[in-house]
């Protein structure tokens, strides 16, 4: 019997210690994502902080969880189809950033087509603190700045939140980024709020549904250029996959319990995602452009939707 205890504590333990806990920092991003147009645009991000690594996304898909799962559920029922673009936001970035814990090895993850790609990103911020400091919301800050994606930086941290990380691939101060934006202010961040998450999990419920069907969210590990060759076919056509998958019969045939047919789904669906790259032709991380002979060579210091 008193080995049976022992047992069962044991395993008390083991579940209760493999539920983890993580910091949620919300930020306002305020960025200009046209070069040419005063139009300035804002998303809400998050930087979730556990005792192991941090992961940055935009929150608009993860923040929109009960209503997805509502029509899913409510599609998996009627096994009808509903168009969940009539239902949600779609986020201005797709990309997560994560940095590994204490090494700060950072991670580039995104999807192609149906498959989750990353590469890591060895970046070692030089970072010049400075002696002011500054109350940003309610908290003390001191002032920081660096180069980095073809922009200055200036940043304002807090050693109140012992946290040397920040929004975005910034990290490297003692505390915490609060808010940080380049010199011409096409982007910033600043800290709007947090909260602590009891029982975290890393995957959302639509990365999880996903899942369910066909879009494994298993990571390919590959290197930042045959990532940036294969992003940059994948926006030329991005229904290309699928297009391989579907014959003309199928494109004919309606979605179930509705009158849109497959191929309309599919057009609509490429239109969405030609939309969401073509809203944004300035980067954080600014493209040089060289000319080779009657060439021109991209470099991309980086940052990709």
């Amino acid at each position: 019997m008193k080995k049976l205890f022992s047992i069962v504590l044991i395993a008390a333990f083991a579940i209760i210690n493999a539920q983890e806990t993580a910091n949620r920092f919300f930020y306002e991003l305020t960025f200009k994502p046209k070069q040419d147009s005063t139009k300035i645009d804002k998303v809400i991000a998050i930087l979730d902080v556990t005792g192991k690594k941090s992961i940055y996304q935009d929150y608009t898909v993860p923040a929109q969880d009960s209503i997805i799962k509502m029509a899913v559920e409510e599609m998996e029922k009627t096994k009808s189809f509903k168009d969940m673009s009539k239902l949600i936001k779609m986020p201005k970035f797709s990309y997560k950033i994560v940095k590994t814990y204490p090494e700060m090895k950072e991670q580039y993850v995104d999807r192609i087509s149906m498959n989750l790609f990353a590469y890591e990103d060895d970046i070692k911020f030089k970072w010049n603190i400075l002696p002011e400091k500054e109350k940003v919301g309610e908290y003390n800050t001191q002032k920081a700045t660096t180069d980095f994606g073809g922009r200055k930086w200036i940043a304002w941290f807090s050693t109140d939140i012992p946290f040397p990380d920040g929004p975005y691939k910034f990290y490297g101060l003692p505390g915490l980024i609060v808010k940080i934006e380049d010199s011409e202010k096409h982007y910033s961040w600043k800290l709007s709020g947090n909260k602590k998450i009891e029982n975290y999990e890393e995957l959302s419920y639509s990365e999880k549904v996903n899942a369910k069907y066909g879009m494994s969210n298993n990571i390919t590990p590959t290197s930042k250029e045959k990532f940036e060759k294969a992003y940059a076919t994948f926006k030329k056509d991005p229904m290309g996959e699928f297009r391989q998958r579907v014959t003309p019969e199928m494109s004919s045939m309606k979605m179930p319990g509705s009158d849109m047919t497959i191929g309309e789904m599919m057009k609509k669906q490429e239109k969405i995602a030609k939309d969401f790259f073509n809203s944004n032709d300035n980067p954080i991380e600014k493209t040089a452009t060289v000319k080779v002979g009657n060439l021109e060579k991209v470099g991309k210091e980086k940052d990709k939707k």
